[in-house]
């Protein structure tokens, strides 16, 4: 047990710097040490969880649907600029 938190403490101190607090009052200080151990089980959390799904792509509109049956191409970004600019 004392060896886990050891190694919880190394955590806060190595990779977070609670070694230096950033402010003089106690109140102050409590409030940070309270949200960089929130900070901390957040990122514990997030190891544990399974990975977001991928995302699907967006059915085509009905402009788009039209240009790919009439075989027209069309850029891939329509902000892509297709007349000389002048």
């Amino acid at each position: 047990m004392r060896a886990a938190i050891e190694s919880t403490i190394s955590e806060f101190v190595n990779g977070h710097g609670m070694r230096q607090c950033r402010y003089r009052s106690e109140d102050k200080a409590d409030v940070q040490h309270v949200l960089t151990a929130i900070a901390v089980n957040l990122e514990r959390i997030s190891t544990h969880l399974p990975p977001a799904p991928a995302r699907q792509s967006r059915s085509p509109t009905a402009l788009q649907g039209f240009l790919d049956w009439q075989h027209i191409p069309r850029p891939r970004s329509w902000r892509v600029a297709t007349h000389p600019a002048g």
